[in-house]
């Protein structure tokens, strides 16, 4: 076992052994003059602490000095955990084991050594600092080492990059509101229900709001999985009649290669409460995505080409499902059973899909006009929406949420 314990201006690492001798650890300091603890810490025999005169430390405790003060932070040693540069931990955390060590002996900081080029401080008011808080939110929701073994390098910078810099502003107002809802009491469930529901949608249009920034900023910003990985964690919420998303659902198509079926893969699939899936293609917005950069002869703008290529796509994969009919329910129902409870069934009837993607903020009242006729040509099967468009719904459910609460004399908080 070790723990980690402040002394005299210094992180100790301290090793008591659980069911054999200290031996080991005295053996391979003086074989290799190293000795590694939970594939993190590594420790040269000049970081040995000598006995303590106090008589703190145990026969079969082994002690090692971890990091020194400097100022207002403790410093750690770059090849104690392998890092290129010193960490820099403030004095005001707290410090643990689990500041260094996550799940299965991860090394917490070497991972995100492996991300940024630049030294690693936690705490105080120093540019490109973590906020104390918002590593203990990391550490919380640190990846387990399944996830990191598909995610790792997408899902810890998505995570760094907000940690790195300022959190967003939607982030700042749900951590404050979930911190005020733990000191609140004697107060009945329903309430909490009234007070949730409008924060939920906020959050979900700040950050969607943040994201477009970003991409408008950089438009490399996302590529076009991440980005969907983005916003898959927000459908469920903007759109609560469905229960679960499926990713990268397998089909058959029969037509193109004569009966024989050929794989086809959809993206996203979503499922409502009743088993029944439509199609939702979420598209990383980019400019002139929508419609012609200038009217025909007669006056008209025509959808752009990347339009009529989504529309096409998404109503080749509404094609192929409903033709796919019950073989195709049991084949999605097999392949998707983890990610569903285990009796809910899968039905394909008559889908309808969704369409998100491109801008319309810019569009004048010509292409505002001839956009809404194009949408409405496809509305009997699909919902082509703008990220805008997106953004203005959030708007109108939150409005219309703190209407009815007022309504009924429920005294709510503002977006």
């Amino acid at each position: 076992m070790i723990e980690i314990d402040c002394q005299d201006d210094r992180l100790l690492l301290i090793y008591t052994p659980e069911r054999f001798s200290s031996d080991w650890v005295d053996n391979k300091l003086s074989k290799n003059g190293s000795v590694t603890f939970r594939r993190t810490f590594t420790f040269s025999t000049d970081a040995l602490v000598e006995e303590d005169e106090s008589g703190l430390w145990t026969e079969d405790e082994r002690v090692f000095l971890l990091a020194i003060g400097d100022g207002d932070f403790f410093n750690v040693n770059k090849d104690i955990l392998g890092l290129k540069y010193d960490l820099l931990l403030s004095k005001d955390m707290a410090i643990s084991i689990k500041t260094f060590v996550a799940y299965r002996d991860i090394s917490v900081f070497r991972r995100i050594d492996e991300l940024v080029d630049e030294s690693i401080v936690i705490g105080g008011n120093a540019e490109g600092a973590i906020p104390v808080a918002d590593f203990e939110e990391l550490l919380r929701n640190f990846p387990t080492s399944t996830e990191l073994t598909h995610y790792a390098r997408a899902r810890i910078t998505r995570v760094l990059k907000d940690y790195m810099g300022t959190m967003s502003d939607a982030q700042v107002k749900l951590d404050n509101y979930l911190d005020q809802k733990k000191t609140i009491r004697n107060r009945s469930k329903i309430d909490f229900i009234k007070d949730y529901e409008p924060k939920k949608f906020e959050y979900v249009r700040d950050e969607i709001s943040a994201m477009l920034r970003e991409v408008d900023a950089r438009p490399d910003a996302f590529k076009e999985k991440d980005w969907q990985r983005q916003l898959v964690e927000f459908l469920l919420l903007i759109f609560p009649r469905y229960v679960a998303v499926l990713e990268n659902v397998h089909i058959k198509d029969f037509y193109s290669t004569l009966g024989k079926g050929t794989d086809r893969y959809i993206d996203l699939l979503l499922v409502d409460a009743n088993g029944s899936v439509d199609v939702i293609e979420v598209k990383r917005p980019r400019p002139h995505q929508l419609l012609s950069r200038k009217p025909g002869s007669r006056g008209n703008y025509t959808p752009s080409s990347e339009l009529s290529e989504a529309v096409m796509q998404v109503e080749k994969y509404l094609f192929h499902l409903t033709k796919w009919g019950l073989v195709g329910e049991r084949s999605i129902q097999e392949k998707c059973k983890a990610e569903l409870p285990s009796d809910f069934v899968i039905k394909i009837t008559n889908p309808k899909a969704m369409l998100i993607l491109g801008r319309d903020n810019n569009f004048n009242n010509k292409q505002k006009l001839d956009f809404e006729i194009i949408k409405r040509k496809y509305a009997n099967i699909i919902d082509i929406m703008t990220y805008d468009d997106l953004l203005r719904r959030l708007d109108n459910i939150i409005a219309m949420i703190h209407y009815n609460f007022s309504k009924l004399g429920i005294k709510g908080g503002q977006a």
